[in-house]
């Protein structure tokens, strides 16, 4: 909401806009009128709205057209003020002051208008027959106030309606000749609707109701209340109320009904809760939160995080079999403004047989986007409601910013729970199969993935020690000369050569040389392809060599070329090489180490997934 409001009144000499602001500050009709009154400020705390109120008013006789002017631009509402015993400063509302305000401000943010008529105490009738019109002409007007400087009548209404029209403007809401909500507003109370339906079953229980009162206006719902707001939907409409719950209809209804009713600000403040702003767009300050990361440190989804998008995942896994169908990724994705996985995220994680993302592919691609763009991760948690529903300040409740990397080697231990490991390699030597065969997929099913989506990324989880941590394996392009300082910031690196190829060596040895030689990142080569015949390679050292010269392990042979279960046996060791990069060159040659780590990685890859469909029966 604003910070404050200012408030012009402008309209012919003589009709009383300093006689309402002085009667309005001292509370009564003064005896002196000057021509024009200082600007004054009313503080937050005696404002119905809290927010300070500047008032400033307008004299031709003391001020230029561009003074004027300039009070225009800067004004948040305006309150044309007519005489309504004076019917020449009436049409000077329409022939004079509208055009000249719609002149002075951007079509497309056109300041709010409040008709004043003034010294209503002069006259027996109204002049709200000779107003209406008007006000069904132009849409700028929010309403008319007929007032009386001398009595006192509707002064502090006046500047009650003004502030209003600022704080809760009926413009992006609702459409008065259609009597019916703006598409803008439909679209966002939908929102809102999906995101309190915790369920996900079209309708608002009694729990999801009182849980979304108590989210927008801190206080919940008496039991009657509750039946008397449905009861007023079932008198309207046949299908607003179902199974004794509101519908989206029923919801939309109710938003109408509050506004056709003067009460904008209750729709207001359910969108403002909800992240947006007065043109019904999110704000940059709901989707992008501060946050700071320090440079050499991660961002991690935390606990509580998970756990939110678990319970997005079960909300919308309908058929319960552990994985997203299209039509229900589409169903999760309707909260947001674009449909933000392509079709490369099934590529990048893993899927069932039907190529559908399984629960664990959907955190894998969650912890991804966190680690890769955590300003998009908060953004997504955004459009999800996640500091909504958890109640938390905003969504960076939901990252944990890990220490620097350079403590974690003082330390010899980590807390982190992402690795990253670059796969380099030349072209052609089976760094997409070393990637795809991290989530399972032979060369059989490798084969049948669209050129357009690829994917450069692969993320699953492995387990090191009992302890369940993310692998992050990221293809880089061949360009030798063009890897960057951010190309090259790792846990562990693969170097992949073909063992058919008698060139592909080469390039994994320069990399090696130029650029991790004297790196503390380990680093593995990988003797990819190793179903086919290995030929000598053409490098001054042979691979085993290579390796042995540089105190490397020899080169892991890996093919996804088979039928049989694929092994995770070499990410479990990446992975372990990354969480404890001083034991690489030492305990890592230790054969027994890394078959405790591999029976460690089946044993709870196993009780996870039992665990999970454990969760999922209680629920």
């Amino acid at each position: 909401m604003r910070k404050d409001v200012r408030i012009l009144l402008v309209g012919e000499p003589k009709v009383g806009k300093t006689s309402l602001i002085m009667s309005l500050v001292s509370e009564e009709f003064p005896d002196e009128v000057p021509l024009r009154a200082e600007e004054i400020t009313i503080p937050a705390d005696v404002t119905p709205e809290r927010v300070p109120t500047h008032i400033v008013d307008y004299s031709e006789a003391e001020q230029s057209d561009e003074q004027l002017y300039q009070e225009i631009s800067k004004a948040n509402v305006i309150c044309i003020v007519y005489s309504v015993n004076n019917k020449k400063s009436i049409e000077k509302v329409t022939s004079h002051w509208i055009p000249l305000i719609n002149d002075r401000t951007d079509k497309d943010s056109r300041v709010p208008l409040i008709l004043v008529g003034n010294k209503s105490d002069l006259v027996e009738h109204s002049s709200m027959e000779t107003i209406l019109p008007i006000m069904n002409q132009y849409q700028d007007i929010e309403t008319c106030v007929e007032c009386s400087a001398k009595n006192l009548k509707n002064i502090s209404e006046l500047f009650y309606y003004a502030q209003k029209a600022v704080l809760h403007p009926t413009g992006p809401l609702y459409c008065p000749e259609e009597k019916e909500l703006k598409p803008s507003c439909i679209k966002a109370l939908t929102r809102i609707f999906k995101i309190s339906d915790l369920d996900n079953d079209g309708i608002l229980n009694d729990n999801e109701l009182n849980f979304f009162q108590r989210t927008c206006f801190n206080t919940p719902l008496a039991p009657q209340a509750l039946e008397d707001v449905k009861n007023v939907v079932r008198r309207n409409m046949t299908d607003g109320v179902k199974d004794n719950g509101l519908t989206l209809k029923g919801f939309l209804f109710l938003h109408t009904l509050f506004i056709q009713r003067g009460r904008h600000e209750t729709t207001w403040t359910v969108l403002r809760r909800f992240g947006y702003d007065d043109d019904l767009e999110l704000t940059q300050e709901y989707l992008f939160p501060m946050i700071k990361i320090p440079p050499d440190c991660t961002t991690e989804l935390n606990h509580n995080a998970y756990l939110f998008l678990q319970s997005v995942f079960d909300k919308h896994d309908k058929d319960r079999d552990c994985a997203l169908s299209p039509e229900e990724v589409k169903d999760l994705f309707k909260v947001f403004p674009y449909m933000p996985w392509g079709p490369d995220v099934n590529n990048t994680v893993c899927t069932n047989e039907q190529g559908w993302i399984t629960y664990q592919g959907y955190l894998s691609q969650w912890t991804l986007t966190t680690y890769l763009d955590v300003q998009r991760s908060l953004e997504y948690l955004g459009y999800l409601g996640y500091s909504i529903i958890y109640e938390q300040e905003s969504q960076a409740a939901a990252i944990t910013v890990t220490r620097n990397k350079r403590i974690d080697l003082q330390k010899k231990q980590t807390q982190r729970s992402v690795f990253r490991c670059n796969v380099l390699g030349a072209r052609g030597t089976g760094k997409s199969g070393f990637l795809q065969a991290f989530l399972g997929r032979n060369l059989q099913r490798q084969r049948r993935i669209r050129e357009e989506h690829k994917s450069y990324y692969a993320i699953s989880t492995t387990y090191v020690y009992g302890q369940e941590k993310y692998l992050l394996l990221h293809e880089l392009m061949p360009d030798f000369d063009f890897l960057t300082e951010e190309d090259l910031a790792c846990d562990v690196v693969c170097l992949v050569y073909d063992v058919n190829n008698p060139r592909s060596f080469e390039y994994c040895a320069k990399v090696y040389k130029q650029y991790f030689i004297d790196s503390k990142t380990p680093c593995v080569v990988i003797a990819a392809k190793s179903d086919l015949h290995e030929v000598r390679q053409h490098y001054s050292l042979s691979p085993h060599e290579f390796c042995r010269k540089h105190k490397l392990h020899p080169p892991q042979q890996f093919t996804c070329n088979t039928s049989d279960a694929l092994s995770k046996d070499i990410y479990t060791r990446l992975t372990t090489m990354a969480m404890y990069p001083h034991m690489a060159q030492t305990d890592l040659k230790n054969s027994t180490f890394w078959l405790r780590a591999s029976v460690g990685a089946t044993v709870f890859a196993v009780l996870g997934f039992a665990m999970y469909r454990a969760l999922l029966k209680q629920r």
